[in-house]
């Protein structure tokens, strides 16, 4: 099937559609694709659409230019003079704000299929959290994160406190948060909030390859995979038990799991059909 662009109904954000691979491109090198509205907008649309769409099988996330995402746009809030709520009463910003995190990183952490993201560049803030709700991260060599929030005076959004204290534990995530320094992509390896780390003029080449070998996966397996996952971040070690022997059962009754037997008996690789 050939490569598609999507109608994302905003310039801030772009989308293509390759080989059962969704590229999520946040478009705003202007601003190191610091979010906007329209930008919000347009990531959950096309999250929510993902999630329900047989044709996509794998999300990559990644920014234009030479940056990931610098988060919230700062020097916006700065010319506002308010960078949460505006004409907005601090109940409606607060109900916004919830349903903007569900929508975007919420989904991008929960979502049944796998999401990649893919740093060109520096990740922070809110940026840091959506590249951390991902499951699996790649970095370019000279991407760096960092959780900014202490230098604009705020506590921080979009899921980072928790997908942070999972990655690194409660005291790394609090100097990160605290001190708010920035983690080179060798370091991030090290600490193991990235994957990969490549020479940034092979990332992109990276990124598609292990984006197509999560796309040409087995789909149903991913998915409970994923939730069997999640659930052990809180789970309680019975219950995840249960939970994988559920989805291990199901996964039994594929026709994927039944072809991927018969390739391994003719030791040849399996192909997948997400059924």
């Amino acid at each position: 099937m050939p490569s598609s662009t999507l109608d994302t109904g905003s310039a801030d954000l772009l989308a293509t559609l390759d080989a059962g691979v969704l590229t999520l491109t946040l478009h705003r090198p202007e601003a190191r694709n610091a979010m906007s509205r329209a930008m919000n907008e347009a990531l959950q649309r096309q999250l929510a659409a993902a999630e329900l769409d047989p044709a996509v099988r794998c999300i990559v996330l990644t920014g234009a230019g030479q940056g990931f995402c610098a988060g919230g746009d700062v020097k916006g809030m700065a010319a506002a003079g308010d960078g949460t709520v505006g004409a907005m009463t601090i109940d409606e910003a607060i109900a916004r704000q919830r349903l903007n995190q569900r929508a975007t990183a919420g989904k991008l952490f929960k979502m049944a299929k796998p999401t990649l993201a893919a740093l060109p560049g520096a990740a922070a803030g809110a940026g840091l959290a959506l590249a951390l709700a991902c499951d699996l991260r790649i970095m370019a060599s000279t991407a760096i994160l960092t959780t900014a929030f202490a230098r604009v005076g705020f506590s921080g959004d979009y899921g980072g406190s928790y997908f942070l204290t999972q990655l690194v534990g409660t005291a790394k995530a609090r100097e990160l948060y605290f001190l708010s320094d920035r983690v080179s992509a060798d370091e991030a390896l090290r600490l193991g909030l990235c994957n990969w780390v490549c020479a940034p003029e092979d990332l992109a080449a990276r990124t598609q390859a292990i984006a197509l070998r999560l796309a040409n996966g087995p789909t149903v397996a991913y998915r409970y995979m994923k939730e069997n996952l999640n659930r052990a971040l809180a789970g309680e070690l019975d219950d995840c038990m249960d939970q994988e022997a559920t989805h291990h059962i199901h996964c039994g009754q594929t026709e994927d799991h039944r072809a991927a037997t018969q390739a391994f008996v003719a030791k040849r690789e399996p192909v997948f059909k997400g059924r």
